[in-house]
């Protein structure tokens, strides 16, 4: 059993908060959908729950098991698909995958060429990403975030690039390597992104500046 857990957290960048008074328990076997309009702030909260940044104010705390996880250690638990992540655009597909094997194991122990096809993209196991269109950039890092044996699935606006067909095999590869997992998606009010999930976080419902003297330290 894994839990994230925001308490009254915050995110400022200069003069703007970006959200503030945030609480919410993230639990395992629980999709939590995060709303909001571009802009509005849903990858920086989707990045302070995968510890990539630190809440301004307020905390975050993760427990597996009822054990304390430091947040330095916590990105071992997660796998994450967002525009912002990066793939290495001189590796082959086939490379890719290879490589990302040796950082996060795949579930079921799967083997680069099993995620090829399961991409669908078997066509193009040995052309370098570079050459890839955004749509199969997108099935890619989708595939590799959702298939990685993590706890805790996080993805940013998952159908981005995506076409009708690519959709579908987004919410059936979804449908099934979710169970028991901590999912958080973060969308713009794209049904087909988070049917899935049960719980939400509207961020316009916590865009109010927290009064001076509720600011305080984090730790």
């Amino acid at each position: 059993m894994l839990e994230i857990i925001l308490e009254k957290a915050g995110k400022q960048y200069n003069e703007d908060w970006i959200f503030s008074g945030l609480g919410h328990t993230f639990s395992s076997g629980k999709a939590t959908v995060i709303l909001g309009s571009n802009g509005s702030g849903k990858s920086t909260l989707l990045q302070v729950i995968s510890s990539a940044i630190m809440p301004t104010t307020g905390s975050i705390s993760y427990l597996m098991e009822g054990n304390v996880v430091r947040p330095e250690h916590a990105f071992r638990l997660m796998s994450i698909a967002a525009p912002y992540i990066e793939l290495i655009e001189e590796f082959t597909l086939t490379e890719m995958i290879s490589f990302h094997r040796r950082l996060k194991p795949l579930i079921r122990n799967m083997t680069a060429p099993e995620l090829v096809r399961l991409c669908q993209l078997e066509h193009s196991a040995n052309k370098p990403l570079k050459y890839f269109s955004s749509g199969m950039k997108q099935r890619l890092k989708l595939a590799l975030a959702i298939m990685s044996d993590t706890p805790v699935l996080l993805l940013d606006e998952p159908v981005s690039n995506l076409d009708r067909s690519a959709i579908d095999w987004y919410k059936d590869l979804v449908d099934k390597n979710i169970r028991d997992r901590l999912v958080v998606v973060s969308s713009n009010s794209v049904a087909e992104e988070y049917g899935f999930c049960t719980e939400q976080i509207r961020l316009e419902d916590y865009k109010k500046a927290p009064r001076p003297e509720t600011i305080g330290h984090l730790f």
